[in-house]
């Protein structure tokens, strides 16, 4: 590290991370902290100097992050300590899952406590296995919690007189690690409906009937498990048989009532889109709420849970006809064109919470700034919507969160609906106008393949949904990013920074864009994008199984060697990988009549049995690619004269039918696989209609279709 002198701005010091893409790194790059990225010349100075290693896992966006950053990193008598007695090495967990997930479950088996971020941890350099952990340490003793300049001479003085038995804690740390991992798959055991039916019963014991969601406090949107009811809401699992092994066991008692499915989903949403969890002026979905109304959120705007919730919105405006719905999927995708795409097409990470050193600050009002900008006519039916005429609802400022609806607003006014919400919308953009002067939160511009991915699949959906060909636009601009920047030598990586990418992609980054591209097929066919689909998939297959226990490891046998290769099942703030993978090798296979496609993800279903039935809504991924394993999906491929059959495919999608793949390829479409090559067009628009690996004869009007669909 290099000491610079004070003044004229520049820095006093300047370590290792400086030369790195992360913006979370950058932002470290000037402690005084000798901080080093992960890798080897770290370990090999521990090694040399005998010093054990301290690291630091967090995110450009964390809270506590930049908590624990003023008051230990950038604090000289810290960092002092820090630099005498260990190596010390910072990680972005967003560009390294994959060290994260291993020393998030290793912090939780040392210590029996939960994790999060920041994530503290103490390795031996030789082999580096972990001996010591924790989250956040204050500078002084509080909350129950050792100060962190205490906790740091403790470690030191332990790791010096301790070294034979940290050997043997860390063996046993590694025998732990793999033993979570080892449930055999499911062999000869039908793949049923009872974890679906499980998992309802489940949700519908956690639902709150007042606010929606599920449990209480802090509260989290959990968009996957919404997109699960409202598939729910049309029909219970049915018998059904044509799986790539043979016949499949359903739930014999038939489809079951898809109401209370419905209610739990749309009451869910209608609070989360109307709360203070969504951003009520321009868009965008905060990470979790921190009370259960939705309320107040912890305010960090992440790009994969409203990529995620685009999608759930998109398709609950289509499911139910609810214009609510319709405006927050808008609002969400405008948001994302806004402020989260990059001029070269990828879509960015994150924005803070904090803004101008205080959380929330960019998004909470003064009621007399609110009075000098509004009409008295506008402030009339905006004070009331949003809570204004209200107590403060957050530390003596007010957060916009609905509370009283438009039509009871309107009532009150001796108005129609219509001008009580257009003086409402009228309101809204002049505080956005205002509100967009101010200090703006700071914005992680990475570019990471697997949200990239989730927010490309949820534009596709809103594109398909609501008929906006600038939705389309946009997640084909993000692609093509991904395809010109991230996918090398028919491999992809992980991430990138003013086009530097660098990291082997994950699991992840491969299952989540061979899914969204799947998606985006629905809008426009593009047989180039269909083809990497297929790529991504095969380097899924070739390189991230596991051959002896069944499923898909998280990073693949190309990756660096850490203390454990991870493998989960479970969805956390995003998607399983194993999920989703699954469900676009189902896909895949039925869509390109290949039974090897089905297989692997039977192989797949099969490998994660167990940890669905232990606890369903933990594995929603799983469960909703074990949904379309029972009852495959619907195919219909549109071929013909491109503008006749795109005006089919518009009409179609007016339409909720999310067990249903609609693909419009014009005639003349180049290099098409033999499977959908045979589906030839008859000098006129027509359709084929595949359930499963069953297929129609060629169908010629669309009245025609849509009484085979019914």
């Amino acid at each position: 590290m290099t000491a610079r002198p004070p003044g004229g701005g520049t820095p006093s010091f300047t370590n290792r991370l400086i030369s790195q893409t992360s913006p979370y790194l950058l932002q470290h790059a000037h402690n005084p902290v000798d901080w080093y990225p992960w890798g080897a010349e770290a370990f090999e100075k521990a090694r040399a100097e005998g010093k054990p290693v301290h690291v630091s896992i967090g995110y450009s966006s964390c809270h506590w992050c930049h908590v624990l950053a003023e008051e230990s990193f950038e604090d000289e008598e810290t960092a002092r300590l820090l630099n005498e007695r260990f190596v010390n090495i910072k990680v972005d967990r967003e560009e390294r899952p994959d060290i994260d997930r291993i020393y998030q479950i290793a912090q939780h088996l040392i210590t029996r406590r939960s994790g999060g971020w920041p994530l503290t941890m103490f390795l031996a350099p030789d082999d580096r296995r972990p001996f010591f952990g924790g989250t956040y340490f204050p500078p002084e003793p509080r909350y129950g919690m050792p100060a962190f300049k205490d906790v740091l001479a403790r470690v030191a003085d332990y790791y010096a007189g301790h070294r034979r038995e940290l050997n043997e804690q860390s063996e046993a740390l590694v025998r732990a690690l793999g033993e979570l991992e080892a449930s055999p798959a499911s062999t000869g055991a039908p793949l049923d409906a009872r974890p679906l039916e499980a998992a309802r019963g489940a949700l519908a014991a956690a639902f709150d009937t007042t606010f929606g969601g599920f449990g209480g406090a802090p509260k989290f949107p959990h968009p996957l498990t919404l997109e699960l009811l409202l598939r729910d809401s049309l029909a219970g699992v049915e018998p059904h048989t044509s799986g790539a092994s043979g016949s499949h066991t359903a739930d014999a008692s038939g489809p079951q009532p898809g109401l209370h499915a419905l209610h739990m989903a749309t009451l869910t949403l209608r609070r989360m889109g109307e709360g203070g969890l969504n951003d009520q002026l321009g868009g965008g979905f905060s990470r979790y709420s921190v009370d259960p109304y939705w309320m107040i959120p912890h305010f960090e705007k992440m790009l994969y849970d409203n990529g995620a919730l685009l999608a759930v919105y998109a398709h609950a405006a289509v499911a139910t006809g609810d214009p609510l719905y319709a405006r927050i999927a808008t609002e969400t995708a405008e948001w994302a064109m806004r402020e989260m795409q990059s001029p070269e097409g990828g879509y960015y990470s994150s924005f803070d919470a904090d803004s101008e050193g205080h959380e929330g600050r960019y998004y909470v009002w003064e009621r007399a700034e609110i009075e000098r900008a509004l009409t008295p006519e506008e402030l009339a039916a905006f004070a009331p919507r949003f809570g204004i005429d209200r107590e403060p609802n957050f530390e003596g400022h007010w957060h916009l969160h609905g509370f009283v609806p438009t039509e009871e607003i309107a009532a009150r006014l001796g108005l129609s609906a219509t001008e009580t919400a257009g003086r409402i919308d009228s309101a809204r953009r002049k505080l956005l106008a205002i509100r967009s002067r101010r200090v703006l939160p700071g914005r992680d511009d990475k570019v990471l393949t697997a949200w990239n991915a989730l927010m490309i699949r949820g534009m596709a959906c809103a594109a398909r949904a609501l008929d906006r060909d600038d939705f389309a636009a946009s997640a084909a601009r993000a692609l093509d990013f991904l395809r010109r920047t991230h996918w090398r030598d028919g491999r992809l990586l992980a991430t990138s920074k003013d086009g530097r990418a660098h990291l082997d992609a994950y699991l992840d980054d491969y299952a989540y864009l061979a899914d969204a591209v799947l998606e985006l097929q629905q809008v426009r066919f593009v047989g180039g994008e269909l083809a990497f689909a297929r790529e991504l998939l095969e380097v899924v297959l070739g390189h991230f199984a596991d051959r002896a226990s069944g499923g898909l490891f998280f990073t693949s046998d190309e990756h660096e060697a850490l203390i454990h290769r991870s493998k989960s099942f479970g969805d956390d703030a995003t998607p399983s990988g194993n999920g989703i993978a699954a469900f676009a090798l189902q896909r895949m296979g039925y869509l390109l009549g290949e039974t090897r496609l089905l297989e692997e993800a039977e192989s797949i279903l099969r490998a994660g049995w167990s940890a669905m039935e232990r606890h369903p809504p933990s594995h929603v991924s799983l469960l909703i690619a074990l949904e379309e394993y029972l009852r495959a999906p619907e195919i219909v491929i549109l071929r013909g004269e491109a503008q006749e059959i795109d005006a089919w495919r518009r009409e179609l999608a007016k339409s909720y039918a999310p067990r249903r793949l609609v693909l419009a390829i014009a005639a003349g479409a180049p290099d098409l696989p033999a499977a959908l090559a045979e589906k030839a067009p008859r000098g006129r628009a027509v359709a084929y209609l595949c359930r499963g690996s069953v297929c129609s004869a060629p169908i010629g009007s669309p009245g025609e279709l849509e009484r085979a669909l019914q």
